[in-house]
């Protein structure tokens, strides 16, 4: 799998308050912003794959759902996953 064990523990180490925090919202959209960017990649190969498209879409959503959540919660911490994911332009 593109994702191991290893760097989903790296990726909520980073992002989250410890590895084994799976359930905080910067790990959460840091694993969706993960996702996202594989998917995109596998999209410019494969522009017919309809079901990973419609995957990816979705992904989007939840993670633009844990954005706003995040954003209303603490704008701080908003701002911070922001900053460190590279999502704004």
């Amino acid at each position: 799998m593109y994702l191991s064990k290893e760097n989903k523990k790296n990726l909520f180490k980073k992002h989250g308050k410890s590895e084994s925090d799976t359930g905080s919202a910067e790990g959460q959209i840091a694993l969706f912003t993960a996702r996202i960017n594989h998917l995109t990649e596998h999209l410019k190969n494969n522009r017919k794959d309809f079901n990973t498209e419609r995957s990816l879409v979705m992904m989007v959503g939840k993670r633009k759902s844990l954005l706003n959540y995040l954003k209303n919660k603490d704008i701080t911490r908003y701002r911070e996953i922001i900053k460190n994911l590279n999502l704004r332009k």
